[in-house]
């Protein structure tokens, strides 16, 4: 709740932060560590939850609701994590959400014939708002 948020690709920055998301190169969840971006990765929903059934590759948000998203909901909710309730609505909003996060972020098609995960937001249009155009002269993206 009272986190400071920083953005950085800098080592010597992201080994003093206690949770590091989608940089630093490591997955790493015993020392809060989420990014995909390592050859290596091949995590997916099934991979680290196995009663679940999706196999598209984790990006570093799915990391993150992988491992916090029932305790967030539970919470929010007020009910224990394994209530049906809080269970019915962290894999809808996996398959009807996070998914198409996780496949666009990992340049995953939807569909080759038919579609492998359902479209439903612009998300990633609306984040990619956030950088700076192509022909921008200032291509700093630590600039808000």
């Amino acid at each position: 709740q009272d986190a400071e948020v920083i953005r950085t690709r800098d080592p010597q920055r992201l080994a003093q932060c206690d949770v590091v998301v989608d940089v630093g190169g490591e997955y790493d969840p015993k020392r809060h560590r989420y990014d995909h971006h390592q050859r290596s990765f091949t995590q997916s929903m099934r991979s680290l939850r196995p009663d679940k059934p999706w196999s598209t590759k984790l990006s570093s948000a799915g990391l993150v609701y992988c491992h916090f998203g029932s305790e967030i909901l539970a919470g929010l909710l007020g009910q224990p994590e394994d209530s049906p309730v809080v269970t019915a609505l962290y894999d809808k909003l996996y398959e009807n959400f996070v998914e198409e996060v996780d496949a666009i972020d990992n340049g995953i098609a939807q569909a080759e014939g038919e579609p492998r995960y359902a479209l439903s937001t612009t998300l990633s249009a609306r984040v990619s708002y956030l950088n700076p155009r192509w022909n921008d002269p200032d291509q700093d993206t630590e600039v808000g």
